[in-house]
């Protein structure tokens, strides 16, 4: 099955994911980047796909990325069914730092728009002893809130100004979705809605084990990091998503 603008993938529950490698993924965004081409790229895990079953203008928003990679283990399973048997993870923590390592190489400035002043400014020096030849173009903590009209034009400009060709996004999903397809034609970069990887390359959210990651068992691991704040989300989610995706595999829908 192939999406807008020829994408090769698969509608998982409704929302089109591309079934892509990690070679191409980042030769991709690598391209639009120094070409400073005005994109947006979604990274979807089993969370972001059931939101959108239950929000059609955050389909839509989906559906219309110029990329959206199967970021948890269940939507990289989903593809695999959904004939495309090699399809690998395609995670945010992961796919930020892989494109940290081609931006330093390509000389492409980056920029970290969302989170936190105190991670934001961890999350450099880290980054800077990763990656010594990098050109980080500049940052911007979230307002944790809709921004105003001015503090919207505000961002924009500063980012535009300091020529980035990468900004990694981290508003959280739904609003880094929604803010980036709102920004596409007027923020001059690829948009990379990396949700809470700034905290996973600096330590404060430890990631599960790459045996659990392999077998699509990371939710647990986070789950138990943080149960009160999780449980439900990770209950309901799952549930839906597993009945989601029955449903699809029996009846049908989104694979041809």
């Amino acid at each position: 099955m192939t999406g807008g603008s020829g994408r090769k993938g698969a509608s998982v529950l409704g929302a089109f994911i591309d079934a892509t490698g990690w070679g191409e993924t980042v030769e991709r965004i690598a391209a639009w980047a120094a070409a400073r081409e005005s994109r947006y790229v979604c990274v979807c895990n089993a969370h972001s796909v059931v939101t959108a079953t239950q929000d059609p203008k955050f389909q839509r928003v989906l559906n219309a990325a110029d990329m959206a990679t199967p970021d948890g283990a269940p939507v990289a399973w989903m593809l695999r069914r959904l004939g495309h048997p090699h399809q690998k993870r395609i995670s945010g923590p992961d796919l930020m730092e892989r494109l940290l390592g081609e931006a330093e190489k390509r000389a492409i400035p980056v920029y970290f728009f969302g989170n936190r002043e105190i991670v934001l400014d961890e999350l450099a020096r880290r980054i800077v002893r990763g990656f010594p030849g990098i050109h980080l173009a500049g940052s911007q903590p979230s307002p944790f809130r809709d921004m105003s009209p001015e503090e919207d034009a505000d961002a924009i400009a500063r980012i535009n100004n300091s020529k980035a060709g990468i900004v990694f996004v981290a508003l959280g999903c739904p609003m880094q979705e929604r803010w980036m397809a709102e920004h596409r034609g007027i923020v001059k970069a690829v948009m990379i809605g990396v949700g809470g990887a700034f905290n996973v390359y600096i330590g404060t959210v430890q990631r599960a084990p790459v045996w659990m990651q392999n077998i699509g068992l990371e939710w647990l691991h986070r789950l138990c990091s943080e149960p009160r704040r999780l449980w439900k989300r990770y209950l309901v989610t799952n549930t839906l998503f597993i009945l989601g995706a029955i449903r699809q595999l029996l009846c049908g829908p989104g694979k041809d």
